[in-house]
């Protein structure tokens, strides 16, 4: 059953997200060579209290952290701990937030130090590729919609889409219905309407499409280890354009002055 949301409930999802962008942001101070995972966890979990938020991942389904670090083949689910990250390295960062009763959820993959430049294109390209599929998230299209306008704009550059992984409805729950893949046909799908709130999150791969679990039961790596990049934003169906819910700007900001 799909949860259709008030424009009061929609400004909360809101407010809840765009704390995920300022928690995003206030990691990204700290992303660099030889800093531990771990680290980044505990300064997100601290920010996200401070603001009188829950962290929206923490003891989900019986995950253990604030983040979701997921490093260079890891697409999603990256368990944050003693690992240090490395010159050239890519990092996807997952945040998810309760503030008001509803959660925000929303993801940025980062440059650690300078990258090779197709690591770089992949992770520009994702990121567009979540435009693409925001353009369609307005009411009258179809879920096939969002993931045709993803998949139709990586594919060409050689790149895949992941499968097994889809993006998904948003609001008191973190996974309401309906799914959001990232691939699909045009007119295929559940119909969009206003008061839907859909987190859309491409995960792209530069090699091939399949992933495989790690043994510690929720990362999820590429099957060739070749790198994903993953990027996410929480969107509430509009007539004529999608209103984006969570931002990037403050990550971008932050990102920018490094």
């Amino acid at each position: 059953m799909i949860h259709y949301k008030s424009d009061e409930e929609i400004e909360l999802i809101k407010e809840s997200s765009l704390l995920v962008g300022k928690t995003l942001a206030e990691v990204a101070k700290h992303i660099e060579p030889g800093i531990q995972t771990i680290k980044l966890d505990k300064i997100a979990e601290e920010f996200i209290r401070d603001h009188g938020a829950l962290p929206g991942f923490k003891g989900y389904g019986g995950f253990p952290n604030t983040l979701c670090i997921s490093i260079n083949e890891q697409v999603v689910h990256g368990i944050p701990g003693k690992r240090k990250l490395m010159e050239g390295d890519i990092v996807s960062i997952d945040c998810g937030t309760i503030l008001n009763g509803f959660y925000g959820d929303s993801a940025y993959t980062f440059e650690v130090g300078e990258v090779r430049e197709e690591i770089r294109l992949l992770l520009k390209r994702t990121k567009e590729s979540l435009n693409k599929g925001i353009e369609n998230a307005v009411a009258g299209k179809r879920i096939g919609d969002i993931g045709y306008a993803i998949q139709n704009y990586v594919e060409p550059f050689g790149y895949s889409v992941v499968r097994d992984l889809v993006g998904h409805g948003l609001g008191r729950n973190l996974h309401e219905k309906p799914e959001v893949p990232n691939y699909g046909q045009r007119g295929v799908g559940t119909k969009l309407k206003e008061g839907m709130v859909l987190a859309i999150e491409p995960m792209i791969n530069l090699g091939v499409k399949d992933v495989v679990q790690e043994k510690d039961g929720w990362t999820i790596r590429t099957s060739d280890r070749m790198p994903s990049a993953h990027f996410e934003h929480d969107v509430a169906i509009r007539k004529g354009r999608a209103e984006i819910l969570s931002t990037f700007e403050y990550i971008e900001e932050v990102i920018n002055i490094k």
